[in-house]
């Protein structure tokens, strides 16, 4: 029993290690697709191959879906556009003009986006603990948005690209947020394709000319890209997660993620040569104790 149960955990930290991997190794891979295809163009081809491997494998799985009602598809259509195609607008935007790493570590700032947004559209409350994690985390992120850069100076495309992807960060919080409802109805796996889907046809008014002149013109390396976000980084990622969250709390898991800028970071620098500047060590650090913080369990439960 005891050798079986040392097998199940080991099974599990090799299966989020694939995971943390996938997503460590999206951010280099957003930054090679951005080499050769705008940053709609890189979001519509990612999705493309998403969406036709999710229609594939759709009819094959009905029964592990939950139903789709007519009155949901609205709600789910705003959900994915704005929780996940504009999500990956505002990424792919800033890595144009940011490291991977600098990405990374701004989009792993979501947790703390969520508690904000639960503060003022669901009336939480925000305990000391979680306010102090909260401003060390931000004070992380603009360290990382003005001096991360090597020489730093205050670069207009440089901020402008941190902004994008810190929406980016909101964007994502806000499908947190805004799904909480609809996750009454529709398991969380069912709800993520679906609004992937419905989202996707979101994109279709950006479709133009220069998608297919781009992708007529992509070498290699671009389409592995695409290929490897598509199916790696958006399937593979997010399937691992929800068997994850069957057998564990998110509270549990959500440590694996902390290694996902890490991972980005040392990528970043010898795929690409990105100097890890001290004030970058330093934001970086700040980022990731704050999301600890706020992660944090109480180790006294009584209240009062």
């Amino acid at each position: 029993m005891n050798k079986g149960r040392r097998f199940f955990d080991l099974k599990f930290v090799l299966m989020m290690m694939v995971a943390v991997v996938v997503w460590a190794f999206a951010f280099p891979f957003i930054k090679i697709g951005l080499e050769e295809l705008s940053f709609i163009n890189l979001t519509i081809m990612r999705f493309f191959v998403v969406c036709c491997i999710l229609l594939i494998v759709l009819p094959f799985q009905t029964k592990r879906f939950s139903k789709l009602e007519k009155k949901d598809i609205i709600p789910i259509f705003l959900l994915g556009f704005f929780g996940v195609m504009v999500y990956h607008f505002g990424l792919n935007y800033g890595e144009q003009f940011i490291s991977p790493g600098a990405a990374s570590l701004i989009i792993a700032t979501i947790p703390i986006q969520i508690v904000i947004l639960a503060v003022v559209f669901l009336k939480e409350k925000i305990g000391l603990k979680k306010g102090v994690g909260i401003i060390v985390a931000l004070i992380g992120v603009l360290v990382i948005s003005i001096w991360g850069k090597e020489d730093a100076s205050l670069e207009i495309d440089y901020i402008f690209g941190a902004i994008a992807v810190l929406i980016a960060a909101v964007m994502g919080a806000f499908y947190t947020i805004a799904g909480k409802k609809l996750l009454d109805h529709y398991s969380g796996f069912s709800l993520t394709v679906y609004a992937m889907l419905l989202g996707s046809l979101g994109l279709i008014p950006f479709v133009n000319n220069s998608l297919f002149l781009e992708v007529a013109e992509m070498s290699i390396d671009g389409w592995i890209a695409v290929l490897f976000l598509g199916m790696f980084s958006t399937i593979i990622g997010y399937a691992i997660w929800y068997v994850a969250l069957k057998v564990k709390s998110a509270s549990e898991i959500s440590i694996y993620l902390y290694a996902v800028p890490v991972i980005s970071t040392i990528v970043s620098f010898f795929w690409f040569e990105d100097v890890i500047t001290p004030m970058f060590v330093l934001g970086g650090f700040l980022v990731i104790s704050g999301l600890i913080i706020v992660n944090m369990k109480k180790t006294n439960k009584k209240i009062g």
